[in-house]
């Protein structure tokens, strides 16, 4: 177990988080949120020795194999399958001994390595490593392609491989769905769900976190807050949290009655169709929940679009790709007002080659395109933050583009995406990738688009972000087609649900449960394209028989037992009181605690936490005592 006791940390004159405490129980998948900048990435950086805390400590970290995904892979000339292969550096280097070994005739040395080999199950290694980049996305030849010959978003993906590869206790991953496509992020969800380690997950996928979490720590106002189960529980949580502290919500009921506003308007359109109830479903949801994000600092609203005449854009017999080679033939698409489209399919189908065609920026190979008189066309790719002038302010980007309008107008609506007071004022070159993408969506806002073009629109947004999007899209009244991983917001968003497969493009008939149930379905064809070279080295294998020491094991665990019963009993035990422990705290929170009416209550609430603290001290000291007596065991056996 990993304790993080009394934590607290500055950067610079930012004060991150303050006597921060949490525990990490083995096995415990946990999603780590809160907006940006608040110190997630720091909390990893400590875990990883990086950096040190201002004050207190970590304990537990000795010891753990701790895996974690860089961000940053330099192009060089190493193979991508060894790339992957050295995550686990004690096989990796077992094997490299061996080529050695082999090309010296030193048999002695080789018969030894072959030894170590078949003991750590070594052989499997470079199945393994194409097998995980084959869940990625990866075709087998891209295993003897060298790294500087993939892009910046390829070489993130190997670098998510080599931290899945290798064998660990406690995994970090950082924004590991940001460079995926949504059957990528589900193959993602999967393997995470077979994990045996401790998971510790940054992420602005609640739909990723709810699949793949069963704990949330949260850190908002310099605390670190735990909560029990995924992204939607904890919003329930919050929200119920917030309602105790606060007397009034006047802003939570405004927007509440928006929302419910909005679901009745749309329930007297919707269609029987399975995506449009999920999406009803997703809207009632959103209501309840709006509490949870009241102090979110995003706020804003598509301008309303003028009507264009249906279909706004029509292709025909549309051959869409490049260079004469198409990736989707023949296609038949038309997009009218008030359309909400999500467009589905695996990574290289051609989505964004198809967007860009359907927008106008790449000529069709074959067929024709027309749009409307008065069809206004808003497209957002990552590309857009490229065409920012990092020299000037958001407030200019606007002016730019709309010289007579008032000032405080466009001050107002750049306010709705936290651009307030001096940030609106302030030069670009030093945001952020995620305030760079919300500038980038205010520019296309603000231009009154009538049909919205959206390829990974959520991409370096956080949570918060993301839901004030979801929102605008809800209620701008154009069309929308979007191309996302983020499966919550294609649910919020889209009625209708189109796939790209095999060169064609057609509407899918379904939601996006039955795709993610297509494409799990669909997770064994990865195994089958392993080729036969890589299972080889397998069957040099022993075949000695294995029944005396399948016995040992078996008397090996009837005596670990008892040990192990007593640490998940410790575990559920401290489980209870962190969380009785976060009750008091949000209690102590309230400034009418401190008022003298309250004295007794006060006195009450700082007894229960000092008796929960020492408790707490007491089951932490005996899970180590026990752990360190199984580690032994385990050792001995």
């Amino acid at each position: 177990m990993i304790i993080l006791r009394d934590l607290s940390l500055r950067r610079a004159d930012r004060l991150l988080f303050e006597e921060a405490n949490a525990s990490l129980l083995p096995g415990q998948k946990i999603a780590l949120t809160g907006a940006n900048g608040c110190g997630k990435s720091s909390l990893f950086a400590m875990l990883l020795g990086e950096l040190q805390a201002d004050k207190g400590d970590i304990e537990g970290l000795k010891g753990q194999r701790i895996a974690h995904m860089a961000q940053d892979v330099a192009a060089t000339d190493v193979s991508a399958g060894n790339f992957v292969l050295e995550g686990d550096a004690p096989v990796a280097k077992l094997l490299g001994g061996l080529k050695l070994a082999e090309a010296n005739d030193d048999f002695e040395a080789a018969a030894k390595i072959h030894t170590q080999l078949e003991a750590c199950d070594g052989y499997a290694a470079e199945r393994r490593a194409l097998q995980l980049m084959l869940g990625l996305g990866f075709e087998d030849s891209d295993a003897e392609k060298s790294l500087g010959s993939f892009s910046g978003g390829w070489r993130v993906r190997l670098a998510l491989a080599r931290a899945l590869m290798m064998p660990s206790d406690l995994l970090l991953l950082d924004e590991p769905t940001n460079h995926l496509d949504l059957d990528t992020t589900i193959w993602l969800q999967n393997f995470l769900k077979a994990y045996r380690g401790t998971l510790l997950l940054i992420s602005h996928d609640r739909d990723f976190i709810d699949a793949s979490c069963s704990a949330v720590m949260h850190i908002e106002q310099e605390r670190l807050n735990s909560y029990k189960g995924g992204y939607s529980d904890f919003e329930r949580q919050r929200a119920l949290r917030l309602e105790e502290q606060r007397a009034s919500a006047e802003k939570h009921a405004r927007r509440r009655a928006e929302i419910e506003d909005f679901v009745r308007r749309f329930r007297a359109k919707a269609t029987k169709a399975k995506q449009a109830q999920s999406r009803l479903k997703e809207l009632a949801r959103m209501g309840e929940m709006a509490l949870a994000h009241e102090d979110s600092p995003f706020e804003f609203r598509f301008p309303e679009p003028p009507r264009g005449r249906d279909p706004l854009i029509e292709v025909r017999g549309a051959n869409v790709g490049y260079d004469n080679s198409p990736l989707i033939s023949g296609a038949d698409f038309s997009l009218r007002n008030g359309d909400r489209i999500a467009l589905l399919g695996r990574n290289g189908s051609g989505k964004t080659t198809f967007l860009r065609s359907l927008c106008g920026e790449l000529p069709l190979l074959a067929g024709e395109r027309h749009s409307s008189e008065g069809c206004r066309i808003a497209y957002f790719d990552q590309q857009q933050v490229d065409t920012l002038d990092l020299d000037s302010s958001a407030l200019l980007h606007l002016q730019r583009l709309t010289p007579d309008a008032r000032e405080q107008t466009l001050r107002d609506f750049l306010g709705g995406f936290d651009f307030k007071g001096k940030r609106a004022d302030a030069e670009l070159r030093p945001f952020s990738g995620g305030e760079k993408a919300r500038l980038a969506l205010a520019i296309l806002a603000w231009q009154r688009p009538n049909v919205l073009i959206l390829d990974e629109p959520t991409n370096h947004l956080d949570l918060d972000m993301r839901r004030a999007l979801e929102i605008a899209l809800l209620e701008f009244t154009g069309a929308v087609i979007v191309v996302s991983h983020d499966r919550h917001l294609l649910r919020s968003t889209a009625d209708n649900l189109y796939r790209i497969a095999e060169g064609h493009l057609s509407l899918f008939n379904g939601d996006l449960d039955a795709y993610e149930g297509l494409i799990l379905r669909g997770s064994d064809d990865a195994q089958d394209k392993v080729p036969a070279k890589a299972e080889g080295a397998g069957k040099q294998r022993s075949t000695v028989d294995r029944r005396d020491q399948r016995r040992a094991a078996a008397e090996t665990r009837a005596q670990r037992r008892p040990l192990e019963q007593a640490i998940k009993k410790l575990e559920k035990r401290m489980e209870t009181i962190q969380e009785q422990l976060s009750a008091i705290e949000a209690a102590l929170a309230e400034p009418s605690i401190y008022e003298l009416e309250a004295k007794t209550k006060l006195t009450d609430l700082l007894r229960d936490q000092g008796a929960h603290r020492a408790e707490l001290e007491e089951l932490e000291s005996d899970w180590l005592s026990q752990q360190e007596s199984l580690e032994a065991m385990i050792e001995q056996g």
